[in-house]
């Protein structure tokens, strides 16, 4: 046996050995990197769902943010106007309460309280009534103390323009003590009838009647005529006023003329317009917020004054009076014991007037503003009734009726609160009686009755009388220095 072979053998068998170990190598090898690169792979594809994952992520917080944002947007927005809205009706709501609420009716007296100012109507009785040379002539007459006999009254002595055309006296003063409360010219031009009692009938007629009063300016009736035609100043106003030159002949005539020219002047003494006028329109356009601006006092004085107070059964119109007479509730028995009959009295001065509009004075050719004056009657009803006054600018014209026996609104509301019925409707059966005698009682016709108005009604019906004076008080007019006249 040789030894080559068995060697032989041996190294066939150590080469497929090798060969297989090589082979288990390389597939272990192979197998190695596969699962290397299965790994490489799974972590990239776990990197790559990671990160999509993460964007995913990212986006959806992104997206949950913004949907948050604007839910919060949308949250805070209807919050908002919630708060809005809430504002709007606590405002709405604070406004209402913040006025009195006007039924429709009683809206419908507060209205027929205006407008103001009126419509300016024309004054047929006086020719030069809107002649502008006219009402200047008027006011040097007006403040001219000449006028009266002792050359130291004038019409501006009771009939101040820093006192709003009055006095602030209980009973005017000229040249002796008069009886009763000088009024004020303040929209004198609207009335019917003039004076406390109605004696007069025309603007023009009235402004004659201190000339004939001694107390007053003296029995001057035949002293203006005189005056009138003998100083130049006056007579060249009166030319200026009327075109001509004053009557030589006609002493009536010149006196009515004169009386004409101071209605000129005075027609142009108006009250501005007042917080009241304010609420009036407001209520009339339905504006709340122009409402709110009146006091609520003043809007609980209103109501009341329309109402349960009954102010306006006389207190009506934009002048807030009827132009008519009534019983006030004042004593008719003067301090020295004679008897004031007030529009009993003054009908009869009236119907005796021979400067009334049913005269030949008149420059009304149809005589139509005499109508009234012409149906006119004297009855007993007439004893102890005096004008109803208006009260625009009443807050500034104290004191009060027609005796000035009360100093205050206050006490005149009061007055008419706590009125005492026996004293209301006192009468005669005469128009005089002598000091001393007792006034026996009437029945009562029930336009004014007892109240019994709380204190704080009172001072709610002060608060609306206050309101109706002008916002804007009106200049006082002085005339300036007199012109030289040509």
């Amino acid at each position: 046996m040789s030894l080559a072979g068995p060697v032989h053998h041996d190294i066939g068998v150590l080469a497929a050995g090798s060969q297989l170990r090589m082979y288990t190598r390389t597939r272990t090898k192979t197998k190695t990197q596969t699962q290397t690169q299965t790994r490489t792979l799974n972590q990239t594809h776990t990197k790559m769902q990671t990160q999509r994952h993460t964007r995913t992520h990212t986006h959806t917080h992104t997206e949950t943010r913004a949907r948050a944002l604007m839910l919060l947007l949308l949250a805070a927005s209807t919050v908002l106007f919630t708060a809005n809205t809430r504002s709007a009706d606590t405002r709405s709501a604070n406004m209402q309460s913040a006025n009195v609420r006007f039924t429709p009716y009683e809206t419908r007296l507060v209205l027929e309280h205006g407008p103001w100012p009126p419509r300016i109507a024309p004054d047929p009785s006086n020719r030069v009534a809107g002649s502008a040379s006219a009402a200047r002539f008027g006011q040097r007459l007006f403040f001219d103390p000449r006028l009266s006999v002792s050359g130291t009254v004038s019409c501006a002595s009771c009939h101040i323009p820093e006192f709003n055309w009055t006095d602030r006296r209980a009973t005017a003063t000229g040249l002796a003590d008069a009886d009763r409360n000088t009024e004020s010219l303040l929209n004198v031009r609207f009335n019917r009838w003039f004076g406390r009692a109605g004696s007069t009938d025309s603007l023009w007629a009235a402004s004659l009647r201190p000339f004939a009063d001694p107390r007053e300016m003296g029995s001057a009736e035949r002293h203006v005529v005189a005056l009138v035609r003998s100083q130049s100043d006056l007579a060249c106003g009166f030319r200026q006023a009327f075109g001509a030159s004053p009557s030589v002949d006609d002493d009536d005539r010149l006196l009515s003329d004169v009386g004409k020219a101071l209605a000129a002047f005075q027609a142009r003494l108006t009250t501005g317009r007042t917080p009241f006028d304010e609420f009036r329109d407001a209520l009339a356009r339905g504006d709340r917020r122009a409402q709110s601006r009146y006091p609520l006092a003043a809007q609980r004085g209103l109501q009341l004054f329309i109402g349960r107070a009954q102010c306006a059964l006389c207190h009506f119109g934009p002048q807030f009076t009827n132009g008519e007479f009534d019983k006030v509730g004042i004593s008719v028995r003067r301090p020295d014991g004679r008897i004031d009959w007030g529009r009993f009295d003054g009908i009869k001065a009236l119907q005796a007037s021979r400067f009334s509009l049913t005269g030949r004075f008149n420059d009304d050719p149809k005589r139509a503003t005499g109508e009234s004056t012409r149906h006119v009657a004297l009855t007993t009803e007439n004893y102890g009734q005096f004008k109803v006054p208006g009260l625009r600018n009443v807050a500034q014209t104290a004191p009060y009726m027609h005796d000035g026996s009360l100093a205050t609104l206050t006490d005149v509301v009061r007055h008419y609160s706590t009125i005492d019925a026996v004293k209301l409707h006192l009468a005669m059966p005469h128009s005089h009686a002598d000091p001393g005698d007792d006034l026996p009682a009437r029945p009562s016709d029930l336009i004014l009755r007892t109240l019994n108005l709380t204190e704080g009604e009172i001072a709610d019906l002060v608060a609306f009388l206050q309101s109706l004076s002008e916002s804007r008080p009106s200049a006082a007019r002085r005339p300036a220095a007199t012109p030289v006249c040509r």
